[in-house]
């Protein structure tokens, strides 16, 4: 009888039992950190297709990591503690132009935004990039450490891995840190050599099955960091991948930016380093001997700032730097990046800016590499047009910088796109100078780029058809959870 009952109302059984399955899971995201819009996406994902989405949700949802937060904080002190120094506190830059963003940087980005100053160096191409690396790599006399997202099995990542062993034989405290989900394809056996010379090679946030639980595939370090004796240190977009070398892949290679500072600067990279090895490790490097006395460093004559933030805080010092030096600016924002999904502040920061008569332009790839995000980004383009926002697609290679120059004094260049997983799932570290000298560099640097890339014009939007439409507006209810 109640089987007969069941099978009547079955339909009625299936409704309930997903309605209580959707209000569950509801709960359980409610309390996760994100915005309301995302919350809002991920809420009707699981409702309109609920293992689908759960699917997605636990492998790419942005899920709470309490016990991960409590070890990464732990790195944070170790490495505060270890590069605790009176003098930097450094000069008084009250009277500085960009003033306020340097106290900004400070509240929201710690101890590694605290204004220092050194020589920095701008990299637009993978072969000088590398170049410079190992030449700098092979002067190392006390330690060489290393974070990247991607560190590929390929010619640029063996130049480097034998580079970094020619270093640990002599010696070297030689430190490699790369993303478990980033550099998947590097597999132990192209690290072995690297490791029988003596140095140390840890994966942060390896992807694997553990109690029938796998890993996060969010919380990535998307960071390119190299520090050499504390000294010398470099931050940016490029990878280490022969996608970024002309040597190995011809006119295909990709197009990015990266930057190199010498002297104190080099100490705020030191310190994001020493967190992130600390968390992956459960280690140093704390000893004060990677945190050369400022004192002995060259003070340089760039103004610089360490940035960065991730998803064990809340302060969000990227999202917050980006906003404000575009919703302050006066004469020109001009921003590059990969993946353009900005949310509701950046935009409202860039619309509003051009409506006052501030040039705003966006420099973005005609082609991405994930299409929904692509497609997303193109479906903001009409109300950023509207405003007079003048946007361009670079192609035919891959654009894959991130960049920003605001006016004549504020340039930043790093890790982060302008995107939700950049701000608040990644973790991500740029570099903000406040020096005219390497403004107007990053400045001509887009001018150039702008010579290989393609005006988007209302009237060309206004042409496009139905469908490309629909799969753009699509793709932007999906944008707060990309």
């Amino acid at each position: 009888m109640a089987f007969a009952w069941m099978l009547e109302h079955q339909t009625a059984l299936l409704w309930v039992t997903e309605v209580l399955w959707v209000l569950t899971l509801s709960v359980w995201i409610v309390f996760e950190r994100r915005s309301p819009a995302a919350t809002v996406a991920w809420i009707l994902a699981l409702a309109a297709l609920p293992l689908v989405g759960l699917l997605l949700y636990f492998f790419f949802g942005p899920r709470r990591f309490d016990r991960k937060k409590l070890r990464h904080a732990a790195g944070q002190a170790a490495a505060r503690k270890a590069a605790a120094h009176p003098a930097d506190s450094g000069r008084d830059e009250s009277s500085h132009p960009a003033a306020d963003l340097l106290a900004l940087c400070v509240a929201a980005g710690g101890p590694a935004a605290i204004p220092r100053w050194g020589e920095l160096t701008i990299f637009s191409d993978g072969d000088t990039l590398y170049d410079a690396i190992v030449e700098d790599i092979g002067r190392a006399e006390h330690h060489v450490h290393l974070e990247y997202y991607i560190f590929e099995p390929d010619a640029a990542g063996g130049r480097i891995r034998d580079a970094l062993m020619e270093r640990a034989r002599a010696g070297v405290a030689v430190r490699l840190l790369v993303d478990g989900f980033g550099s998947s394809a590097a597999s132990e056996r192209f690290f072995r050599p690297l490791r029988d010379a003596g140095a140390q090679v840890e994966r942060f946030n390896a992807v694997r099955l553990r109690r029938w639980r796998p890993r996060l595939a969010n919380f990535r370090t998307h960071r390119k960091i190299v520090v050499v004796d504390g000294r010398v240190a470099y931050t940016g977009g490029m990878n280490v991948s022969d996608c970024h070398s002309a040597r190995a892949s011809g006119k295909d290679a990709w197009r990015d930016t990266h930057a190199r500072v010498q002297g104190r600067a080099a100490r705020g990279l030191q310190m994001i380093f020493a967190e992130d090895w600390y968390y992956a490790s459960g280690q140093g490097p704390d000893g004060a001997e990677h945190f050369p006395d400022p004192e002995d460093l060259p003070t340089g004559e760039h103004l610089l700032q360490v940035v960065a933030s991730g998803p064990d805080e809340t302060l969000d010092a990227i999202h917050k730097l980006n906003f404000s030096a575009i919703a302050a600016a006066k004469q020109r924002v001009w921003l590059t990046t990969a993946y353009f999904v900005p949310g509701e502040a950046i935009r409202t920061a860039l619309v509003a800016s051009a409506m006052r008569g501030v040039d705003v332009r966006v420099l973005l790839p005609a082609k991405g590499d994930v299409r929904v995000v692509a497609a997303a980004a193109r479906a903001g383009f009409d109300e950023l047009l509207a405003a007079g926002v003048r946007i361009f697609e670079y192609g035919p290679h891959v654009l894959h910088a991130k960049t920003l120059v605001v006016d004549e004094d504020v340039a930043v260049v790093g890790t982060a796109n302008t995107d939700p997983r950049s701000y608040r799932l990644n973790f991500e570290v740029v570099l903000a100078c406040y020096e005219a000298s390497v403004v107007a560099q990053l400045a001509a640097l887009f001018e150039t780029d702008l010579t290989n890339a393609h005006e988007v014009t209302i009237a060309e939007r206004a042409a496009r058809g139905r469908w490309a439409e629909l799969a753009e507006n699509v793709a932007r209810l999906l944008s707060p959870i990309l």
